[in-house]
């Protein structure tokens, strides 16, 4: 008997990729963070957790190079360094901010409705290697930010591209890939651990 025919992994759609993303409760993962700047002769590498205490927080916490917690509230936002006084401000001065806490809220919510007031989404590839594209629909936020490419593989979320107006995309590992990006102390680096994603 021939054999069979290989069966081509389905495509995903927004819906799919939300409902694997969806938590409930306190959240924690570990993040890797690349910002490159012409001032920089190398990438600077943060690297610490992101907590979701409860629906209405979002906490991120650098550890190295630095200690720094920025805790997102409402519409407030804290952030308290090492050996300075903590600042606070209203998240209307800083829209990426602003959307950081709302898509993040969204997206563990799994409520697209919610994403689509902020982003236009569009999604692509198979469950093994997926992207969601959010593109910003207000005018101050696109005006900085052109696109946030989350890339994943089935449920877990492994990495954040933002990609500004101007420069380079930006890479966030997390999860698995942040574990595994260690020694990862440039943007093409991590832009390979961003993308290689097992098909």
């Amino acid at each position: 008997m021939p054999a069979p025919a290989a069966v081509a992994p389905r495509s995903v759609d927004a819906d799919w990729i939300l409902q694997r993303l969806t938590q409930h409760g306190a959240t924690a993962t570990p993040f890797v963070e690349l910002r490159v700047s012409s001032m920089l002769k190398r990438p600077l590498v943060l690297s610490g957790e992101y907590r979701r205490p409860d629906a209405d927080t979002l906490v991120r916490e650098v550890r190295t190079p630095y200690v720094e917690t920025t805790t997102i509230r409402g519409t407030e936002a804290t952030i308290a360094r090492e050996g300075r006084a903590a600042r606070t401000f209203s998240l209307a001065r800083v829209p990426e901010l602003a959307a950081l806490q709302g898509s993040f809220g969204a997206l563990l919510a799994g409520d697209r409705k919610a994403l689509e007031t902020v982003y236009a989404l569009e999604a692509d590839g198979v469950p093994a290697d997926w992207t969601l594209t959010l593109s910003p629909r207000d005018a101050r936020l696109a005006g900085r930010v052109t696109a946030i490419v989350l890339r994943g593989r089935d449920a877990e979320l492994r990495c954040i591209e933002t990609r500004p107006k101007q420069g380079d995309a930006q890479p966030t590992l997390l999860g698995s890939a942040a574990t595994a990006a260690a020694a990862v102390d440039s943007l093409d680096a991590a832009q390979r651990l961003c993308h290689d994603v097992p098909r």
